[in-house]
């Protein structure tokens, strides 16, 4: 795969957050190298300048750790979460390092830290997230079976690997948690998931896929080219009045009560 990658300097690197759990987010990287098919940070590409496709440019904000303040307040105790449309660590981060060096520069400011990834190369980093008095890490598994994740998310960790990386940072005594998503209908198992991780999962969180947007064509090109049966299926959850995504929810909330394990869902996406 053609993949533009340009090193910028970026004006900021802390901004104020949308996000329901994150008070700040850090991007540390423009674009994405994973070329999720039901990727949501699309939109961000009229943002860039750029004439690729999502998914095959990522802009290198090489000054993001000069952009960290050395001492300040502003951010103790508040949430700060990596990275909300881009993912932290990506592969590009084993050359350039600036999560890294972001996430030095972050602990003598003490954030509640929040990382979400795809990737195993997390694990590189622990010896620094153990230095945050809140931490949290979760992964996002969309499936067990890495023949699918193939075709939804073809350039990210194996699913096994991140398992591994679960496991590793529950050794190590940060906290961790799996988000489960997007939900793919009829090819997501996300009971098979749990039982997969809950050994090294502290939480869980579920959400559905989300067609709005260019999402849908992506979705429905990949239905018709891997999964023909299926398209029926998704046009009728999608574009017809129907109850299912409110019979996963409780399904969910009663399978997580009988494993005795935490979960927070973040349902309702739908076509408008």
């Amino acid at each position: 795969m053609m993949m533009k990658i340009k090193e910028i300097q970026a004006s900021s690197i802390i901004t104020k957050s949308n996000l329901p759990d994150a008070d700040y987010v850090i991007n540390p990287y423009v674009g994405c190298m994973h070329s999720c098919i039901y990727c949501y940070a699309r939109f961000m590409k009229r943002f860039t300048g750029h004439t690729e496709e999502w998914g095959k440019f990522v802009d290198v904000k090489v000054n993001a750790p000069d952009l960290i303040p050395a001492k300040t307040s502003k951010y103790r105790g508040k949430s700060i979460f990596l990275a909300s449309v881009t993912d932290a660590y990506l592969p590009l981060e084993r050359k350039y390092q600036l999560t890294r060096k972001i996430l030095e520069k972050l602990i003598p400011l003490q954030p509640n830290l929040g990382v979400q990834t795809k990737s195993d190369l997390v694990v590189r980093d622990i010896d620094l997230l153990k230095q945050f008095k809140n931490c949290e890490v979760g992964f996002t598994i969309t499936t067990l079976d890495d023949n699918l994740r193939k075709e939804i998310e073809p350039f990210t960790s194996s699913v096994q690997n991140r398992i591994k990386a679960l496991e590793k940072l529950k050794e190590a005594g940060i906290k961790s948690y799996v988000f489960i998503g997007p939900i793919m209908p009829f090819l997501t198992d996300w009971k098979k998931i749990i039982l997969a991780t809950k050994h090294c999962s502290d939480l869980y969180m579920f959400e559905n896929l989300n067609v709005r947007g260019n999402i849908w064509d992506s979705v429905k090109n990949w239905l018709n080219e891997k999964h023909p049966k299926l398209l029926e299926d998704y046009e009728h959850i999608y574009f017809s009045k129907n109850n299912y995504w409110d019979k996963i929810e409780e399904e969910i909330k009663q399978f997580c009560k009988e494993q005795k394990v935490e979960c927070r869902i973040y349902f309702h996406h739908r076509k408008k």
